[in-house]
């Protein structure tokens, strides 16, 4: 990923925390000479490894586990929040013109070697902890064990769970810290105006980078 310094964000509790908030990653592996692309859901373990552990699942009809490359690590990407920036909000803009439009996002790419869960006993495991993790916040949480457990052996016999240590974690946070305090400051109120999460948490992101 093209890393200009001042974008550069390697804060590990900061880096989590996108992953968290925004769970679905576009998963990236080299398979037989071509890139493929999935979309999984992964929950990230802080405390296995020096960057963490992302567990998830696929569909054991989905190829993409018997062929993740053993020699290139697969890259999972997780997105924040992220903005198309108007010139027309720079002070800038009437003081001499130069100034144009650009995107301001923050993302995380996990990279590491997948290994993969294939016994019952482990992926039973694996799903009661992934589901008990995204059920936490619904008032009325869903258990696996609320599921006949017949019905439930046959929905993990068709998965195949996925581990990923993660070996290197780049986090990239492009939110305006090349333009002056008083462009920051004019972007962050135009996007606190817009009626929507998104434009108030970049909002949010551009207020608290690094002058």
């Amino acid at each position: 990923m093209y890393m200009p310094k001042h974008f550069e964000e390697s804060d590990l509790p900061t880096l989590h925390r996108l992953m968290t908030a925004h769970p679905l990653a576009v998963l990236v592996t080299l398979a037989d000479d071509e890139l493929v692309v999935n979309h999984v859901p992964f929950m990230i373990d802080a405390t296995e490894g020096p960057y963490g552990t992302l567990r998830g699942h696929v569909a054991r009809a989905n190829p993409v586990w018997r062929r993740f490359s053993t020699a290139v690590p697969t890259v999972a990407i997780f997105s924040g929040a992220d903005s198309y920036i108007t010139p027309s909000w720079y002070p800038a803009k009437a003081v001499h013109g130069k100034v144009v439009p650009t995107w301001n996002y923050a993302v995380v790419h996990a990279h590491g070697m997948p290994r993969l869960i294939e016994d019952a006993a482990g992926l039973l495991a694996l799903v009661t902890v992934l589901t008990d993790h995204h059920e936490a916040s619904n008032p009325a949480r869903w258990q696996v064990r609320d599921a006949p457990a017949d019905f439930i052996d046959q929905m993990v016999a068709n998965i195949v769970g996925v581990e990923i240590p993660i070996a290197r974690l780049e986090g990239k946070w492009k939110v305006s810290q090349n333009r002056p305090a008083a462009d920051r400051a004019a972007v962050a109120a135009a996007l606190d105006e817009r009626a929507d999460d998104k434009a108030r948490a970049m909002a949010a992101l551009v207020r608290q980078a690094p002058r």
